[in-house]
């Protein structure tokens, strides 16, 4: 069974989606069996490459104070850290992702996509230097076992798998989805958000129960490529989740 997600690194959900999926995947018994693909989804393709605090960012989109603000990033902090994931609760910037996303799609070349998105979560949100500083992505990439030459030639030509990003993209639109994170399992199963690990188990389990070509429909959201005919996970919440226009302001 293969599992897809669909994140953009400067999405806190996607950090925080990603755990609790896994942790539903550690104790599904058919673990060993599902293969997991991460996909490119860019929240904001017009982003500058320059890095920008995310504090003002997150005032400017919602409309609040800078205060307001802060206390958002920090009960998104405190959503992550329940995951036991390490989050920076001051400091943080964001800037364009495009790179990040090709460089993953080499790094998925070489059997280090994992590692790779595992230390550009970290870097984005856990560490105090920025992802997006001046020759970071390369060190990153060395930190997750690939050659430091290879990847700087990558980052160097801005065409070097660039289509493999935007097909990704363009599947994503293709199935409505228009926010990250976004699971989909065996193209049958669509799961929205961050949601609960809970939820994750249940459709890990009808997925599996369930290998028979049904129309793809999502928790958490509507439904995707057609009628509900395959059923879901049965009506959770939809989870924290950032689309084109930002991250969702946790209220509680």
């Amino acid at each position: 069974m293969r599992v897809e997600i669909w994140s953009d690194i400067n999405c806190p959900w996607c950090y925080i989606g990603k755990a609790r999926f896994e942790r539903a995947l550690e104790r599904f018994p058919h673990r060993e069996a599902v293969e997991v693909v991460h996909r490119s989804f860019e929240l904001d393709p017009r982003a500058p490459h320059e890095a920008r605090p995310v504090v003002p960012l997150i005032a400017a989109k919602y409309g609040l104070g800078l205060e307001q603000a802060e206390a958002a990033e920090q009960r998104i902090a405190d959503n992550a850290e329940a995951e036991g994931l390490a989050y920076l609760r001051s400091g943080r910037d964001a800037a364009n992702s495009f790179d990040m996303h090709r460089l993953l799609h080499f790094a998925a070349e070489h059997g280090r996509q994992a590692e790779l998105l595992d230390a550009l979560y970290r870097a984005n949100f856990a560490e105090e230097r920025s992802a997006f500083a001046p020759g970071r992505l390369t060190e990153l990439a060395v930190e997750a076992g690939l050659d430091g030459a290879e990847a700087a030639r990558v980052l160097a030509d801005p065409d070097a798998y660039a289509e493999a990003v935007r097909e990704d993209e363009a599947t994503a639109s293709a199935m409505g989805a228009t926010g990250v994170p976004f699971f989909v399992l065996d193209r049958r199963l669509g799961v929205s958000g961050a949601q609960p690990a809970e939820t994750f188990t249940a459709a890990l389990e009808q997925a599996w129960e369930s290998r028979t070509v049904v129309p793809l429909v999502t928790v958490g959201g509507d439904s995707v490529g057609g009628d509900s005919g395959g059923g879901n996970s049965g009506g959770a919440d939809t989870g924290g989740a950032c689309g084109p226009e930002g991250c969702e302001v946790p209220q509680h």
